[in-house]
Order: structure tokens, then C-alpha cells, then sequence
């Protein structure tokens, strides 16, 4: 499927579409691509890859705006001072990422579909039981550390590519178990991971034919991008009016309602 027929009609429900879930994003502190991703697959119409293709590119719009935006809480300088950790992660990640984006473009139309539900489900599951951690002491030091910061930082680049996503619900959980990071801190190290690793899996889908899907829809893409860069900043200057009680478990059962729906679609 190539998308919508009628690119012009669907350019503002792309845009309200795109706020909606980058406003559920910004409300969680992250891009809201998982939400972004089901709906490129249901109600406008793309093909597994193509939708994939299209949310990672997306996601590098959002994710390139959400650094700066974040500077005035966390500085520049204090993210390069973590540099051990972003090259620790991404020496995992950029490979992840290759190898993830190459998986997704050989993979059967059928399969694709049954691989993004089931991450969709899982990354349900870290809503509900991964952002209630908090700093701490670092699970492991010296070179066990290193070990798992390479381990884990493939796993992420490897899920962030299949589902075109910055990874941000697996990179901050580890950021913050693994190498003790604080969840403002961990938020910032996240995007400044997530961007490498996403170019290096955008570079990889560039191969494919799947990739034109870019230039067939460069108009929706802008302006889905561009509502969920608004949605992003609503949902985070609203942040703390509904309780994460109740607004996690809602964004977990959306997850899994969506995963069930791009089943059916294999």
C-alpha cells in the first residue's frame, strides 16, 4: 500500500493526528512514536515497512528538536560530560540499529506485522513497570558495566529500528538501573544516544525500495512531524495534571489495543 489516496485531505489529520500522539509523548517525556506507529498502519494506510520507514524519519524530526528544547534544563555541557556513557551505549546501538533495519526490510509483510504487535505489547509492559524506578547506585561497575551498556544498547537499536522509534522507554530504565543516572539526566542522554542510532537505521532502510514511501509523502511527513513537535510540548507543559496512576495504565492499554489491531493486519 502506498498510503493515503488523497495526501492533500489527509494533511490535517496528519497534523491533529501527529499533536495527539506527540502530545501523549510529551506527557510520558518521550517522542510518542509507539502511538505514531499504529496509527501510520491503521488509519492512513501504509504498509508495515513503509509505516516504519516513515515514523523513523518522523522520529529523527522530533528527536533533533527535543535536545535543544531540553538544554535549558539539562546544558550541553553536561550531557558531553557523560560521554563514557553515550559511547558505551552507542557501540551497541549503531550496530543494533544495522542489524534491526536490515531484519525489518527482509522480513515477510505477515511477520513484520506480528513483530511490531509484540514489541508494542512489551513496551506496554515497561510503561506500567519501568517508570516507577528511581536513581540509585549503579547495578554494575568497571568492565561488567561496559558489558551490559554494549549488550543493552544493541537490544534498544535492534528494537529501535524494528519499530522506527528513538528506543527512549528502554534507553532511560537502563540509563538509570544500569549507570545510575537521575531521570532528568537519563531523559537528555537518551536523545543524545537515540540520534546516532536512528540515523545509522535510517542510512540502512535508505536501501530498500520501501524507501521512496520518504518522497511519496514528504508533505505528510512534515506536517505529521511538525503536530507531533507541538503535541510534544503540550504534552509536556500539561505534565502534571493527570496522575501517572492513572495516565501510564491508559497509555499501556492504548499500546495494547493498537498491538492487536496491527496483528490482525498480518
Amino acid at each position: 500500500m502506498a498510503g493515503p489516496a488523497n495526501l492533500s485531505s489527509s494533511r490535517p489529520a496528519a497534523f491533529i493526528g501527529g499533536a495527539a500522539i506527540g502530545s501523549l509523548g510529551g506527557l510520558i517525556g518521550l517522542g510518542g512514536a509507539e502511538f505514531r506507529l499504529p496509527l501510520l498502519i491503521g488509519p492512513f494506510g501504509f504498509a508495515a515497512l513503509e509505516a516504519v520507514i516513515l515514523n523513523k524519519a518522523m522520529s529523527l524530526v522530533v528527536v533533533a528538536f527535543a535536545l535543544p528544547f531540553r538544554a535549558a534544563t539539562i546544558p550541553f555541557d553536561q550531557i558531553a560530560g557523560h560521554w563514557p556513557i553515550i559511547i558505551n551505549l552507542l557501540a551497541g546501538s549503531l550496530v543494533g540499529a544495522w542489524v534491526g533495519a536490515g531484519w525489518a526490510t527482509r522480513l515477510k509483510s505477515e511477520t513484520l506485522y506480528k513483530v511490531i504487535a509484540a514489541l508494542l505489547l512489551a513496551i506496554a509492559s515497561i510503561l506500567i513497570f519501568g517508570h516507577g524506578i528511581t536513581a540509585g547506585a549503579a547495578l554494575v561497575t568497571g568492565t561488567a558495566q561496559v558489558i551490559a551498556g554494549v549488550v543493552a544498547g544493541l537490544v534498544i537499536g535492534i528494537v529501535a529500528s524494528l519499530l522506527g522509534v528513538a528506543g527512549g522507554e528502554l534507553l532511560i530504565p537502563t540509563l538509570i538501573l544500569l549507570f545510575g543516572a537521575d531521570i532528568k539526566l537519563a531523559g537528555s542522554l537518551s536523545l543524545a544516544v537515540s540520534l546516532p542510532t536512528m540515523i545509522v537505521g535510517f542510512t540502512r532502510y535508505s536501501r530498500d525500495q520501501s524507501f521512496t514511501v520518504i518522497a511519496r509523502n514528504k508533505m505528510f511527513l512534515l506536517v505529521m512531524a511538525a503536530g507531533s513537535i507541538l503535541g510534544a510540548f503540550i504534552g509536556g507543559q500539561i505534565l502534571g495534571v493527570i496522575p501517572s496512576a492513572v495516565l501510564l495504565p491508559g497509555l499501556a492499554v492504548i499500546l495494547v489495543i493498537s498491538a492487536i489491531k496491527v496483528w490482525r493486519h498480518a
